[in-house]
C-alpha cells in the first residue's frame, strides 16, 4: 500500500489538503487557538509519514505542486491593499512607524535572548530573520552566515504562533483599531499571520500585507547592522581567551545539525 501511495503523482497534495481540511473541521468544532489548521496539518502529515514509513522526498514529489500557488497567492495580497489605498494614504506616517517599531522589537528581542543564552554568531544570525517571509529570510540568513534550514523552521514556527495567538493577544491588550491589528500581525508573523488578519477584516488584511513587504526590506537592513553586535562581542571574547572554542552541538533525534552552536 505504501508503494502504491508513493507512486501516485499527487499523493503529497492529497495528504496535505486532507490534513488541512481536518484542521479546519477541528477549528470550527472547538474554536480554540490550539486547533489551528496549519498546526494540525503539519502534525498530521508528520505522523502519517512516520507511521507508514514514507520518505519525505517521496511525499514532497507530489506536495511541491502546492508551492506553485504561492507566488500568485502572494501577488493577490496586493488586492486588499489597493482597496484600502485611502486609509493607507491617510495614516502613512503611523503605519510606517508601527512597522519600524515591529522590526526593531523583533531584532532587539533576538539580540537580548542571544546574549542571555550566550549564542554564538552563527546561531544568532540564524534567528534574526524570524519575523519576515521565508523567501527574504532565507537570503538574509545565508548572506549573514546563518543556518538556512533552521531559519526556515523558525520562520514557520513564528508564523504559526502568530496565526494562533494574534486574535487572543489583540483582545488581551485591547487593540481595537483595525490598522494597528494589521500592522502588528504582519510585522510579527509575515504571510501566515496575514492569513489570520484577513479573517479578522479587510483593513487588517490589507495593512498586514503591506507590513510583509516593508518589514522584509527593513529587516534586511536592520539584520545586517544587528549582526555586527554579537560578531564584535565574539571577537573580543576570543582575544581574551585565545584557543577557546565552543564544542556544544545541537542534537535532535533523526537529524544532524553540526556547527550551529
Amino acid at each position: 500500500m505504501t508503494n502504491m501511495l508513493c507512486e501516485s503523482a499527487f499523493f503529497g497534495v492529497v495528504i496535505s489538503l486532507l490534513a488541512y481540511e481536518l484542521g479546519m473541521l477541528l477549528k470550527k468544532k472547538f474554536g480554540l487557538p490550539i486547533f489551528n489548521p496549519l498546526l494540525i496539518s503539519i502534525a498530521v502529515v508528520i505522523v502519517f509519514l512516520a507511521v507508514f514509513d514514507i520518505d519525505y522526498q517521496n511525499y514532497n514529489d507530489g506536495a511541491k505542486y502546492l508551492s506553485y500557488l504561492l507566488t500568485p497567492a502572494t501577488v493577490c495580497l496586493a488586492i486588499p491593499l489597493y482597496e484600502q489605498m485611502e486609509a493607507l494614504k491617510k495614516n502613512i506616517k503611523a503605519i510606517l512607524a508601527g512597522i519600524l517599531s515591529g522590526v526593531l522589537t523583533s531584532l532587539t528581542v533576538v539580540l537580548a535572548l542571544a546574549l542571555i543564552f550566550n549564542l554564538n554568531h552563527k546561531m544568532y544570525v540564524t534567528l534574526l530573520p524570524k519575523s519576515i517571509t521565508t523567501a527574504i529570510g532565507m537570503g538574509v540568513s545565508e548572506e549573514l552566515g546563518g543556518a538556512v534550514t533552521i531559519t526556515v523552521a523558525v520562520i514557520i514556527i513564528t508564523g504559526v504562533l502568530g496565526n494562533m495567538l494574534a486574535e487572543t493577544l489583540c483582545k488581551l491588550f485591547h487593540i481595537e483599531e483595525p490598522i494597528a491589528k494589521g500592522i502588528s500581525i504582519g510585522s510579527a508573523s509575515h504571510a501566515i499571520g496575514t492569513a489570520k488578519a484577513m479573517e479578522m477584516g479587510d483593513v487588517e488584511g490589507a495593512m498586514s500585507s503591506l507590513s510583509i513587504a516593508v518589514a522584509g526590506i527593513l529587516t534586511v537592513v536592520g539584520a545586517s547592522i544587528y549582526a555586527m553586535f554579537i560578531e564584535k562581542r565574539t571577537l573580543i571574547k576570543n582575544r581574551k581567551n585565545p584557543g577557546m572554542e565552543s564544542n556544544v552541538k545541537l542534537s535532535v533525534p533523526g537529524f544532524s545539525i553540526p556547527e550551529i552552536l
